[in-house]
């Protein structure tokens, strides 16, 4: 595929940095942590332990400065591309559930690193 220039996301994206754990929807007992390479109201970018199946879905947890409350969201990989053999992946992500108090938490951070051209 060839890029051609045009944006495609609906969300503008941020640069922020976000502890965030996640396990596969269906399993138990794997849950695992990372941080967020970026992230916008559509969905995060951050670093597995593992490559997953596009489509798989996840069980997300993330602490956010400015929400007391942890943020669940359950999303679905888009991509997941290896970057150190059988170690680091970067993994996109696409939210399917998040609530509106959450989803309004995610958009002040984002406004807020967007306005600090971060």
């Amino acid at each position: 595929m060839v890029f051609d220039g045009k944006e495609r996301r609906s969300h503008p994206r941020a640069k922020g940095r976000f502890v965030v754990s996640y396990k596969v929807f269906e399993e138990t007992d794997n849950v695992d942590i990372s941080k967020t390479k970026d992230i916008s109201l559509g969905g995060m970018f951050i670093t597995t332990n593992r490559k997953f199946e596009p489509g798989t879905k996840l069980a997300l947890e993330m602490r956010l400065p400015t929400d007391s409350d942890p943020i669940r969201i359950i999303g679905r990989v888009v991509e997941s591309r290896e970057v150190i053999t059988d170690l680091i992946y970067d993994t996109r992500i696409q939210f399917l559930g998040i609530d509106e108090k959450h989803k309004n938490s995610i958009k002040q951070i984002v406004d807020y690193l967007m306005k600090k051209g971060i």
